[in-house]
Order: C-alpha cells, then structure tokens, then sequence
C-alpha cells in the first residue's frame, strides 16, 4: 500500500508530515519539529494537564467542534484531518491577548506559569461553546473544564475567576482562528477512504473510515494494535518505551460513532467517546451524574471512547460496574458477522478477554430502562482526576418491601470487573432491610478477595465495599436519608440531624 502524508491544520495552515514514527506524539511534534514551545512536557501521561491543546474537527452535521485533549499521549498520525490549536494560535494579529490570557492576566491566574498554556486552552475551549458578551458559564461548569489541569503554586480561585471574567471581554477580532476558515481547511483535508501511513521504520498506521473496512485490516492482521484515543496506549509508549507495531485507529470510523436508541437499548458505537457516551447514558439514568465528571478529567474523556474502556478489560476501569449492574451487552465483530454478550461474560481473568483473534469491540448496548434503585460509588484519594480503589454500582428492583432483582458490581476488588454473586443471592427474595443488608455485606466477604497495593490496603477496600452497600440501603429504604446525610459534598452537608448522621455511619 501506498503510504500517505499527515495533514492537519495548524498556525493558519496546512501542514504535512512525512517522516515521523507513528508513535511520535503531538507534542513532541510541537516542542520539537514545529518549535511551539508554548505548550509544555509535565507528566507524559495525560495527568497534569500542562500539555493541554485543543483539537478542532469536523463533525458528521458538518460543523466544528472543538474539544481538550492532552497532546503528551495523543499520536501525531490521529491529527490526519484535523486542526490544531495550541497557546501560539491565541495571540491576535495585533499583538493584543485573547481574552482567555487577558482575563487571566487581570485576575492573577498566573504565577510560576508552567501550567498557564494548559490552563488557557482548557478555558479556550469552554470558551468556544458560549457568546462573548453573554452569561459566563458558572462556577461548576468551569470547575468541570478544567479537572485536567492542575496547578501547584498559584491556586484554583484566581483561575476560576478568570473563567469567569473571559466572557465579558470584548470579542477577539483579526484572529487565524475562525471557525468558518478552519471548517473551510479541514473540509480539503477530508479522505474519502482509508488512510495509511508508513513511517521511516516500515511501521504502518491505518484510519480506515467504515467498521467493514476496519474489520477487514484487524482479520487480515490480527495482531495490530487497536487505537482509540491512547489514554492508555499512550502510557505504554511515554513511560514504559514499547514498540508497539503497527496501529489500527478507530477514530475515524463513522459507522462506530453513533449513538442511537431503538428497541429499548441505547447502542453506543466503540469510537464514540466517553464524554459523548456518558451524556447519553446520562440522559437515561440521571444516577450517573457523579460518575461521570468523576471519571479522569474532560480532556481524557474528550479523547478516550466508551469502547476502549470496555476493551482494555482493566479492574479499576470505572465504566464496567455500571454498565454490567445495568444489565450492559457487548456487541463484538469479526470481519462482517457480529454476536452479543453479557458484558460481565467479555472478563475472563486479568488483562484477558473473551474476544477471539481478529475480534473487536463494535458497540455497547444499554437498556433505556434500568432497575427500580440504581447508584454508583467511587473511593479515591483526591475526588477528580483519580484512579479509584473501589468503584461500586448496585441495582435492584423491590415490590412489596421484598428484593425481586438484584445486579451488584465491583471494580478494584478482584482481576477483573465482577458481579457479586453471593451478595446478590443474600438479598433475592428477603426483605429490603437492614438484617438483610447486613447479610449480604457480609456476603461480599465470599465474592471478592482484594489485594493490596498503593491505591489501598485489603482490609479499607473490603470494609469500603460493605459500607457502600449499607450507604445504598440508606439512600433507598422506605424512610431514606436526605443526600446532605450520606454525601459530604451535598448541598446542607454538615447540618443534617445528629440522628441521620448517626444512622449513616458504619
């Protein structure tokens, strides 16, 4: 096959590689080749936040989006296609600031300013999605945009003010950064079939753009490494330098983006992101709000997909106790025949899977309707931006006081996301109360042996486990307990009667 160049749009124009490693990342295109040394290296792993730019792209309606990634784990070839904007773009043909950096100037957002550019292009990107002039976006919304940055000197409050303060600024003028302009590059940049490059090395990248014609490269070639949006695969290249051969990108799949509802399911393409997936999953079981903005931060979520997730087959990844409590099926396809199964059936032990070779992830399917009571935990060290130590979801149906369904998950307690089984027998069928709970906490001593490790000891991650199930029988008996008793971050947290706190403790 013939190799191609990559071509994205950046500093005002078209720009074309052809000589990089398929691994090379963006930013070290930036820092090192294209010398916009704006953006800046901290972790190389998609945490901190320093590396922050943001990726414009044409969407399936034809209009630009643009969305925060970190450039420190994203590969150069993904740009093909794409803009991208870094903290150089923002400067206006006059010299003058754009309004992010003034606002950050006027209200001291900046001090040791490593983190600066990254902070500016979060708040560049929020904001895209509001008219200059108009309500500013509010405090949590703001708060939301930037959980993937972080800054060790000059604090969050001065930042957040300037989120604030952006959108009263007067409009930029004379900017390279025009949608309509970057809309009208892109749109010559558009392939209408696969697109494959071949580094110096004889590694080869292929984008295909239908799910028949990326099927067909992962049968032919089993053993390509599948890429979505590398907030993992990146890592094995930035941290642990493995050669990983050649890749099979599924970000440009259209097929694998959609998400639609029928037959009372939701079917979320595997190349859908996660920040779509969960707005979907969220609009039908509003109880994963928490999950959601908890899950990594928005630029990881902007670049990761729902199906990668699944895939990776990771214990702590946080998707999996959800969906399987949720009764989730997996749609998995080989060349062009598909089958479905349970999602919790895809886990077999560690890091292995049911898939077979040449297999992949194609969609997920969610019911619309969900049990009768339905939660999801997290315990983590910090609340964003963490790796939880357990990650909980428990759904049940009641009728007449008695449990008639029970799905109860965890992620974080065993090799693999996995149902609790012997918890799930102690509560079918028996009262929902507290002698019941109470058995099947105990229960949960039968269904998982965790480990310990740097995220948490054994014994915090077993008596955690327990207490969020007794915290999900107290949140859902006859006489619940108001949010304020069982969540320190509820509004009226800390004022709740001394009889409800004493009933929340375990």
């Amino acid at each position: 096959m013939e190799t191609q160049p990559i071509r994205f749009y950046h500093r005002g124009q078209v720009q074309q590689v052809t000589d990089a490693p398929i691994t090379r990342t963006v930013l070290q295109y930036l820092r090192e080749d294209a010398r916009c040394t704006g953006t800046k290296e901290g972790c190389a792993e998609g945490d901190c936040g320093a590396c922050t730019v943001v990726i414009g792209e044409l969407q399936q309606d034809g209009e630009l989006s643009f969305k925060a990634v970190n450039s420190c784990i994203q590969f150069l070839p993904t740009l093909d296609g794409k803009a991208l904007i870094t903290v150089e773009d923002l400067r206006q043909a006059d010299g003058s600031l754009h309004p992010v950096q003034e606002a950050m100037v006027e209200c001291h957002g900046s001090q040791c300013g490593f983190c600066t550019p990254g902070f500016v292009m979060s708040l560049w990107a929020l904001y895209q999605q509001h008219q200059p002039g108009g309500p500013a976006p509010d405090r949590q919304t703001i708060c939301d945009a930037l959980t993937g940055n972080l800054c060790r000197c000059t604090g969050y409050r001065p930042i957040i003010e300037a989120g604030q303060r952006m959108m009263s600024l007067p409009a930029p003028h004379a900017s390279r950064l025009e949608p309509k302009a970057i809309a009208t590059a892109l749109r010559t940049l558009m392939r209408e079939d696969t697109f494959h490059y071949r580094d110096p090395s004889g590694a080869v990248f292929h984008a295909p753009r239908t799910a028949s014609a990326f099927a067909a490269l992962k049968a032919a070639e089993p053993s390509a490494r599948i890429l979505a949006g590398s907030t993992d695969v990146g890592l094995w290249v930035t941290k642990q330098f493995r050669e990983l051969g050649n890749l099979l990108y599924v970000g440009q799949v259209e097929d694998l983006q959609q998400v639609v509802e029928h037959d009372g399911v939701i079917e979320i393409g595997a190349a859908v992101s996660l920040e779509r997936a969960y707005a979907a999953l969220t609009d039908a079981h509003p109880e994963l709000e928490e999950l959601w903005k908890r899950f990594a931060s928005l630029p990881i979520r902007n670049a990761g997909t729902l199906g990668g997730n699944i895939a990776n087959g990771s214990p702590i990844g946080d998707s999996m106790p959800a969906l399987i409590a949720l009764g989730a099926e997996v749609v998995l396809q080989h060349r062009d025949t598909r089958r479905t199964l349970p999602l919790e059936d895809l886990y077999l032990a560690y890091q292995k899977t049911a898939m077979a070779e040449g297999e992949f992830v194609a969609a997920l399917r969610v019911p619309v309707s969900g049990p009768q009571h339905f939660r999801t935990y997290k315990l983590s060290k910090r609340f964003d931006e963490d790796i939880s130590a357990v990650c909980a979801a428990f759904g049940i149906t009641v009728a007449d006081g008695v449990v008639r369904q029970a799905r109860i998950a965890f992620g974080g307690m065993a090799a693999t996301p996995k149902r609790a089984a012997q918890a799930e027998a102690a509560l079918l069928g028996q009262r929902w109360d507290e002698a019941t709970v109470k058995g099947a906490m105990a229960a949960l001593s039968r269904d998982y042996t965790p480990l310990t490790d740097m995220r948490a000891t054994a014994e915090y991650r077993a008596r955690g486990a327990a207490n969020l199930l007794y915290r999900f029988w107290l949140e859902t008996r006859d006489d619940a307990l108001p949010a304020a008793a069982v969540n320190v971050r509820a509004p009226g947290a800390g004022s709740v009667p001394a009889s409800a706190a004493t009933a929340a403790t375990v």
